[in-house]
């Protein structure tokens, strides 16, 4: 018996033995070199946090027989090789961020642009002109996507998820945060908005150091509203026309490899614009067919020419700041109460302008 139990003992570690020589022979196959963003980065996953299975977006190795293509910047050919792909999978989600309360549908969603660092401006936010107000049915999301490098990307994401388990206010993509792919995150959104906020009668889109005056926003397209709707095409800010594509490098740079025409179609600039959920639902539409293009206003000037569209310019956006005499203060209150919005300011700047511009006592006898 007990030669019996020697032998079996032998011929499982045997077996082991064998298995293990196996597993040292045959190691498992390397990872993937396809990624699913404008990077050649794949990102980090935020912990305990399953993706949705989705199709890997392959490169476009295509892109290599363009003239010039070697020598573009790399950020470009990467753009290109990965300008097809508009499918990349939420880490933070909202499905229920415009469910109906009350009966009364989102009159203005407040959609404000805004990379996981920017954490003091989100909170100044949170307190002024992006506050969730019930009285006039306005909702904000903060649309993000990631940044840094691994450990960094862990941090801010876990910021990020920290601040939407406390505000219920943040979309976040699995896509690299860069000025090429602020294009991409736009495209995201709308296809977000078609899924689970399809009744929102009109959005603000908007970056996260504009001055928006939210009360006379929605005083203004309670007007439109009457006449014609927010079932209308809608789309309204600073207009930009007669421009085109900026060929000397800067950060608005755009080479030929990526657009050959020298003009742009009407746009509005990208600070900061309003539009009917009738346009909204347009530009997704067209954003399908219309190849992604590295600045964010101009792509939608182009889905909307493809749609037979025009944008319109209102004199109270200006993304540009106010136009001010030199001998004035250019912070005071009085300049800012009749406008929609302007850009840029800091957080303490916004904080303490929101509070002036409401402040009963305020008296603008000499503007």
């Amino acid at each position: 018996m007990k030669r019996i139990r020697t032998y079996q003992i032998l011929m499982v570690a045997l077996c082991l033995v064998v298995i293990l020589l196996w597993t040292c022979q045959h190691p498992p196959p390397p990872p993937s070199n396809d990624v699913q963003m404008f990077s050649p980065n794949m990102p980090t996953a935020v912990p305990r946090r399953s993706l949705p299975l989705l199709p890997p977006c392959h490169r476009n190795r295509s892109m290599v027989n363009i003239t010039g293509f070697s020598d573009l910047p790399v950020r470009f050919q990467t753009f290109l090789y990965y300008q097809h792909c508009k499918h990349f999978p939420l880490l933070l989600d909202l499905p229920h961020k415009c469910d109906v309360t009350d009966g009364l549908d989102i009159f203005l969603l407040l959609v404000i642009k805004s990379p996981p660092k920017n954490y003091e401006r989100r909170q100044v936010l949170r307190e002024t002109w992006a506050e969730e107000r019930k009285h006039m049915n306005t909702l904000r999301v903060f649309i993000s996507g990631t940044s840094g490098a691994t450990l960094q990307k862990q941090r801010m994401n876990k910021l990020m998820e920290v601040e939407n388990r406390n505000h219920g206010d943040i979309l976040q993509w699995n896509v690299e945060e860069s000025f090429l792919n602020l294009t991409l995150k736009q495209v995201l959104f709308l296809e977000w908005l078609e899924d689970h906020c399809p009744r929102a009668h009109f959005l603000l889109n908007g970056d996260d150091d504009i001055f928006a005056h939210t009360d006379n926003m929605v005083e203004y397209l309670q007007g439109v509203q009457e006449n014609p709707g927010s079932d209308m095409h809608l789309f309204v800010g600073s207009l930009m026309e007669g421009t085109g594509p900026i060929r000397e490098p800067n950060k608005y740079f755009v080479p030929i490899q990526v657009q050959e025409s020298d003009t742009y179609p009407a746009y509005c600039s990208g600070g900061g614009y309003l539009l009917s959920r009738h346009t909204a639902k347009v530009l997704f539409e067209m954003s399908k067919s219309v190849a992604l293009h590295p600045i964010d206003d101009a792509y939608m000037g182009m889905c909307l020419a493809r749609a037979g569209l025009k944008p319109s310019s209102h004199m109270g956006v200006n993304p540009g700041g106010l136009h001010l005499p030199l001998n004035v203060d250019t912070y005071d209150p009085c300049f800012y109460k009749d406008v929609l919005m302007v850009h840029r300011f800091q957080p303490h700047q916004m904080y303490v302008l929101w509070d002036q511009v409401h402040d009963p006592s305020l008296r603008c006898w000499y503007h």
